[in-house]
C-alpha cells in the first residue's frame, strides 16, 4: 500500500482568464470551462483546477492572494483507500465525499486522496549518450518547440514546523525522506521506491506557511527547454533557469506563475529505491543549483535575455567591415 503520487491540484485565483491562459501556453489540454472554474490536465489525465479565489467550497487558503488550495494524491484500490480512512479519521478537516477522503496537514493545507485517475501513459524520450552506455543509436536527440507536461511532479511548501509535517506524511501515509536540510527541510517521496521527491517542505528562518512551487515533470532535458523557450516567448517572465539541481540531479527551469508563486518544468532525477540513505544539506546557492541562467533564455535569440543573436549563419561568421562601411 502506497500514495502514487498527486492526481489533482485546486488552485484559488484572483485572474482566472490570465492563470487559464497561462497554464494553456505551459502545455495542458483544457477539459471543462464555467464562469468560476477551469479545469486542466497533464498528458496521463493529472489535472490542474483553477477556480476564482471567492468560489464557494474552496478549502481554506494558506495565505493571502492566489494560491494552492487543495492536493489531492491519487492511491491504487478502494481497499488502499479504506486503510488511509483509517489514520486520517480523527484528523482536523476530515472529509468524506464524492470518492475521496481527505484532511487538513500541520501547515493547514487541504489534502485528498482517491483512487488515482490517472492514465497509463508510454512516452517516446531521447535517450543519453555516455561513455558507458550509448543509449541513442543513429538518432538526434529531439528538439522541443513548446512543452506538453506529463504530470504534476511535487508541490513545494513553505511550513511553520518542518519536522510536525515531515511526521505527519510519514506516519499517515507512509512518505519517505529522501533528503533533508536538518531542521529546516525535508525532501519526501511517497514510496521506498521513485523519484527524488514528491514533496518538498521547507521552514524559512522566519516561519510562515505558503506556495513555493508547483512542479510538472517532462520528458527529458531537451523539453525544459524547448518548453521553457516557448514560455518565454509566450512573454512569460522566468524566475530562474535553466539550471540543474545539485541534490535531485534534476534540469530545471522556474516561472513566475500568475495563480501564486512558481511553478517549474523538470526531468532526470533521481530515482531511489529502499536502499537510499537520505544525506543532510545545508541550505544555500550552490546546493540549489549547480548552475543556473538568471532571467532565462530568450526563446526568440536562443541566447539570455538583453543578448543579442547571433549575425551571421555560423557561430563562427564575422561581420564584413565593408559590409559596415
Amino acid at each position: 500500500m502506497s500514495v502514487l503520487g498527486i492526481d489533482e491540484i485546486t488552485y484559488g485565483v484572483e485572474d482566472l482568464p490570465a492563470c487559464a491562459h497561462f497554464f494553456a501556453d505551459w502545455g495542458l489540454a483544457k477539459v471543462s470551462e464555467r464562469p468560476d472554474e477551469v479545469v486542466l490536465e497533464t498528458l496521463n489525465g493529472c489535472r490542474v483546477v483553477l477556480a476564482a479565489i471567492d468560489k464557494p467550497g474552496l478549502p481554506p487558503a494558506i495565505e493571502a492572494g492566489s494560491t494552492l488550495r487543495e492536493v489531492v494524491w491519487g492511491v491504487e484500490s478502494a481497499a488502499d483507500l479504506d486503510l488511509y480512512r483509517q489514520r486520517i479519521a480523527n484528523d482536523p478537516g476530515y472529509i468524506e465525499a464524492d470518492g475521496r477522503i481527505g484532511c487538513t496537514d500541520p501547515n493547514g493545507m487541504a489534502i485528498r486522496l482517491q483512487v488515482t485517475r490517472k492514465r497509463p501513459l508510454s512516452l517516446e524520450c531521447s535517450g543519453h549518450n555516455t561513455w558507458e552506455v550509448k543509449g541513442r543509436i543513429n538518432k538526434p536527440a529531439p528538439v522541443y518547440e513548446r512543452a506538453t507536461p506529463i504530470e504534476v511532479g511535487h508541490v513545494v511548501f513553505f511550513v511553520t514546523d518542518v519536522n510536525a509535517c515531515e511526521a505527519f506524511y510519514h506516519e499517515r501515509f507512509g512518505f519517505q525522506a529522501s533528503d533533508r536540510y536538518p531542521d529546516r527541510g525535508a525532501f519526501l517521496r511517497t514510496a521506498e521506491e521513485g523519484g527524488h521527491h514528491d514533496l518538498f517542505m521547507l521552514q524559512l528562518p522566519a516561519p510562515r506557511a505558503g506556495l513555493n512551487h508547483v512542479a510538472f515533470t517532462v520528458r527529458d532535458v531537451h523539453e525544459v527547454f524547448g518548453g521553457g523557450m516557448h514560455i518565454s516567448r509566450c512573454g512569460w517572465a522566468t524566475e530562474i533557469g535553466p539550471g540543474r539541481h545539485p541534490v535531485s540531479s534534476a534540469f530545471f527551469w522556474y516561472f513566475k506563475n500568475p495563480a501564486g508563486a512558481l511553478v517549474e518544468y523538470y526531468a532526470d532525477e533521481d530515482q531511489l529505491t529502499a536502499e537510499w540513505q537520505p544525506r543532510n544539506f545545508e541550505p544555500g546557492p550552490t546546493v540549489f543549483a549547480e548552475w543556473a541562467i538568471a532571467g532565462g533564455i530568450d526563446g526568440n535569440t536562443r541566447r539570455q535575455h538583453n543578448v543579442a543573436a547571433p549575425q551571421g549563419k555560423f557561430l563562427t561568421d564575422k561581420p564584413n567591415a565593408a559590409a559596415k562601411a
